[in-house]
């Protein structure tokens, strides 16, 4: 006979109410993901780059992080666009926080990355530690008795 172990549950709840909200359990994180500035994340021989598309964002309104090997950009989009003519009006309010989070690898240099806003694209550049070389895998020798 096999017993259920506690340890596999997904929640506290038991029983069927909680399969029948399990595919909304992560809707808010779904969309969020969704509406986030279209990013691009590469890496060339000398730096790890991150591209942010976040047009109509000021400087001003972005915050850039480095703490315990990742990289956080936080912001907000405050937009306001007001028309007026003769016979008619037009008023259009974008606002929304974003935030997005990468692990850099271990070779990457958190303390010396930079950071530059081009035509409304951020631009992160994170150099790889000098003298850095990916380490080869090692074998390990089992021990015999």
């Amino acid at each position: 006979m096999v017993e259920k172990s506690e340890t596999i549950e997904k929640s506290e709840h038991r029983g069927l109410w909680p399969s029948l909200y399990d595919p909304f359990r992560m809707f808010g994180t779904r969309i969020a993901d969704w509406l986030s500035p279209a990013t691009e994340a590469s890496s060339s021989g000398d730096a790890y780059d991150i591209s942010m598309e976040l047009p109509g964002v000021s400087d001003d309104d972005i915050e850039l992080t480095v703490a315990d090997g990742v990289v956080t950009i936080r912001g907000e989009k405050k937009t306001q666009e007001e028309k007026k003519g003769d016979t008619w009006y037009f008023s259009e309010r974008q606002y929304g926080a974003f935030r997005r989070s990468f692990r850099l690898p271990e070779d990457a240099d958190g303390d010396k990355a930079s950071a530059k806003m081009v035509d409304g694209v951020l631009h992160v550049s994170v150099p790889k530690k000098a003298g850095a070389e990916a380490k080869a895998a090692r074998k390990i020798d089992i021990a015999k008795e």
